[in-house]
């Protein structure tokens, strides 16, 4: 059984629990601001368990973040207890891609939310540009989130998402309507989080969206960007400043002594 108050409780969420677009709304802003994207398991070579139990122990109690296939796990199991009708996706990640990188396999997690005769993507786990709202699942249309402006446009069978960025659409990733099933998960997760190769085994990232910044740390680049469109940067000298970031901006403590961290990070 899915303990719904600890998740509300995690997220600070207090309103509503029936099946409403206002309802997944609310909770779609306060997941990615309460739990921050993190992939320090992946990078000290922890196993990720994508067992409810195990995802909500580490996200809820533990109060860890998480990457896409646990971020969107928990999701969809908060969003079943409410009765919403939830259907699991994957996409290929094209993000930062140069054109003549090889089409990635299906290796990110992603809901399709059916409600009241519409359907919406909602997705509280995409590393380096975290969603604070559901997307209408149409094609073509300008969609404006609190804090940015993104779409779906169609692509083959499916959908490419877009965002506005600098006044130009990037594109995020690729996805189709196949509903996927755990073993599709367990496949995507046991590449992700294991293979010698993998961005995740390689380099630490995290993410959290506040309504007023958005924080990111790429290995020991800090990045905090501010609706109103300043910048702040800066690179940890050291372990003592990197736990100080991991506590104090996105409210994490990591599973090891930091020292054990920051010793994988590249160029330490």
């Amino acid at each position: 059984m899915f303990d719904l108050d600890a998740y509300c409780a995690r997220i600070g969420y207090s309103g509503p629990r029936s099946a409403t677009l206002a309802t997944l709304r609310a909770i779609h802003a306060l997941h990615p601001a309460a739990i921050p994207f993190e992939n320090l398991d992946p990078l000290l070579g922890r196993p990720v368990s994508l067992e409810r139990e195990a995802v909500a122990e580490k996200l809820l109690r533990q109060r860890r973040g998480g990457y896409c296939f646990e971020q969107n796990a928990l999701l969809r199991a908060a969003l079943e207890a409410m009765g919403f009708s939830v259907t699991g996706l994957s996409a290929r990640v094209v993000w930062m891609a140069p054109p003549e990188r090889p089409m990635g396999p299906r290796t990110h997690m992603l809901l399709r939310v059916d409600l009241d005769g519409d359907a919406y993507i909602s997705d509280v786990g995409f590393g380096g540009f975290l969603l604070d709202a559901p997307l209408r699942l149409v094609a073509d249309i300008e969609q404006a989130t609190p804090t940015e402006t993104l779409r779906l446009v169609r692509a083959g069978d499916g959908f490419r998402q877009q965002a506005l960025i600098g006044g130009e659409w990037a594109d995020t990733y690729l996805f189709t309507l196949d509903a996927q099933h755990p073993s599709d998960y367990m496949l995507g997760n046991w590449y992700t989080s294991t293979h010698p190769q993998s961005l995740f085994r390689n380099n630490l990232m995290l993410e959290r969206r506040l309504p007023e910044v958005r924080i990111g740390l790429f290995n020991r680049k800090l990045t905090k960007r501010f609706g109103n469109g300043r910048v702040e940067q800066r690179i940890l000298a050291d372990a003592t400043e990197l736990i100080d970031t991991l506590v104090e901006d996105f409210a994490v403590t990591p599973p090891v002594e930091t020292e054990a961290v920051f010793e994988r990070l590249p160029g330490s």
